[in-house]
């Protein structure tokens, strides 16, 4: 199992989101290469903006493990999480966080440092399935339209 696997795996998150008419994000945390949290999107369906795929995904992950510091945790998310989002990643610890596009609006806009806000020990990668990722946002967009 390598990153195109995992984000696949976030990609079928974030096609729940979707169809659930709520923007499609979705996001796995994966320890020793197995999927220990998954979530996607809740803004609407709970009437709550910090319903976010990644903190869903964390609070099932800490409820897991019964910890809150995942750093040997691997979080996969179809699109650049928000600065509340790499908020609660940094507090998190996670070891690692992967996503798939950019978001150019709402993401969390790192100026110098490639690795802010994210905790320091946290490695960052993008533009993993960037192109399917993207489609499904450009395709939710669309249909709002």
């Amino acid at each position: 199992m390598n990153d195109e696997y995992f984000m696949q795996q976030a990609l079928k998150e974030a096609q729940k989101a979707y169809e659930d008419g709520e923007v499609p994000v979705g996001a796995v945390i994966v320890m020793n290469n197995r999927i220990i949290a998954r979530g996607h999107n809740q803004v609407e369906r709970l009437s709550d903006p910090t319903a976010h795929a990644e903190i869903i995904a964390l609070t099932s992950a800490f409820n897991y493990l019964g910890s809150k510091y995942l750093p040997e945790g691997s979080l996969y998310v179809t699109v650049e999480p928000c600065l509340m989002c790499t908020g609660a990643l940094y507090w998190s610890k996670i070891g690692k966080v992967i996503w798939g596009a950019d978001d150019e609006k709402n993401g969390h806009k790192h100026i110098t440092d490639p690795n802010w806000p994210f905790h320091p020990k946290t490695e960052v990668t993008k533009g993993i399935l960037k192109d399917e990722c993207a489609e499904l946002m450009k395709s939710f967009f669309r249909s709002k339209r």
